[in-house]
């Protein structure tokens, strides 16, 4: 073939690709979460959530919207877990056009963000467990988890009924994720008959809990329930054995991580319970397969929330063809008058945006890993 030959040919092709590709409508989605810091363990697992859940849409090619192939792609940004960050994440995604974004993963800053994403008409889907989430009459706002009220109800009646504990003390981190589920925790537990020895604070940057640990111990607490994040709860519970204080350490979500077993080493066991919500994935008819995907993409496997944020991409992809609209207002409406069967469990929301019905476990550790106990 002469070279005359090959250069049509080549620009032929070249067409050809430019055609196909002009048919492909790109839609955007964010991920507002804590890349960087001691909390970016989480970030970057949720992140690979939405990650694999966007190459699984695109590999297979089946939505479309208006005669165009929809190519997904994803717009990460690092909201640190501070709320002024987590606002202009939000600006930012607001000005790129994004319209559906994934996170933010702390309560403390889902809460001003979703202020930004209602005003610029964008769909906000969080695991932030703080209740006022979701009472701000946003329509484009889901909590695609348990509220700190069904988590933290969880663990105090476990502590209750299974553990048998009488005498708790409580510690929060003073985020809104924190002090939102020690409430909850306390309120719970009041109900079931235990009493709350005393309630401590200390802030998400702290490393030392001698003084405050100390104080408990003298009140001779059966547990502590720490409303925070792993980070602190791992050198906590090194510090209660290194006090000798023979008590349970509580918490929610968080703590639910194997961040807690690789940075609290072996005085995170049995002695530490924590509530997640979600039914335990691996007893999930697709949740083997999904994990076994996540690690052989990530190289490791999922922590916490990866599959709920997979699951949530995969949501607002099944509303978007099902409602035939990239409009945020209008996948929202139909996301709220659906339900999409997920890896971890079913999504239906109610009016608010909170899930209808949201199964939470109860994990404790071996091996530095977290195992099931029982879910509700």
């Amino acid at each position: 073939m002469t070279r005359k030959k090959i250069i049509p040919l080549a620009l032929a092709s070249l067409m050809l690709c430019g055609a196909a590709s002009a048919q492909d409508q790109v839609v955007r989605i964010g991920l507002s979460g804590p890349l960087s810091g001691a909390n970016a363990f989480a970030g970057k697992d949720n992140e690979n959530g939405v990650r694999l859940a966007i190459e699984e849409l695109n590999a297979k090619k089946g939505a479309a919207v208006g005669g165009k192939t929809l190519r997904f792609e994803l717009m990460s940004e690092d909201d640190q877990g501070d709320p002024k960050a987590g606002v202009i994440v939000a600006q930012k995604f607001a000005d790129a056009g994004v319209r559906f974004v994934l996170g933010p993963y702390n309560s403390g800053v889902a809460i001003p963000a979703s202020r930004v994403y209602n005003d610029a008409g964008i769909v906000m889907s969080t695991v932030g467990t703080n209740p006022k989430i979701t009472e701000s009459g946003y329509g484009a706002v889901f909590r695609i988890v348990a509220s700190d009220t069904q988590v933290g109800s969880s663990v105090a009646n476990y502590a209750a009924k299974q553990l048998k504990l009488k005498n708790v003390g409580v510690i929060d981190d003073r985020t809104a994720f924190g002090q939102g589920i020690a409430t909850e925790f306390k309120r719970q537990a009041k109900a079931a008959g235990m009493t709350i020895a005393a309630h401590e604070f200390t802030t998400d940057k702290a490393t030392d809990f001698a003084a405050i640990l100390t104080a408990l111990k003298s009140k001779k607490v059966d547990a502590i329930f720490f409303g925070g994040y792993a980070p602190q709860a791992a050198p906590m519970a090194r510090q209660m054995r290194q006090l000798g204080l023979n008590a349970r350490l509580l918490g929610g979500d968080t703590l639910c991580s194997p961040e807690m077993g690789k940075l609290g080493g072996d005085a995170v066991g049995s002695n530490v319970l924590c509530a997640q919500a979600g039914a335990m994935l691996e007893k999930q008819a697709a949740g083997p397969a999904f994990q076994a995907r996540y690690k052989a993409r990530f190289k490791q496997n999922p922590d916490v929330y990866a599959a709920p944020f997979y699951d949530q991409t995969m949501f607002i992809a099944q509303a978007i063809r099902s409602a035939s609209s990239l409009d945020p207002s209008v996948v929202a409406t139909a996301m709220h008058n659906m339900s999409h069967k997920g890896v971890v469990g079913n999504y239906a929301y109610d009016a608010k945006g909170n899930l209808k019905t949201s199964t939470v476990t109860i994990y404790t550790f071996k091996d530095g890993v977290p195992v099931p106990l029982a879910s509700y």
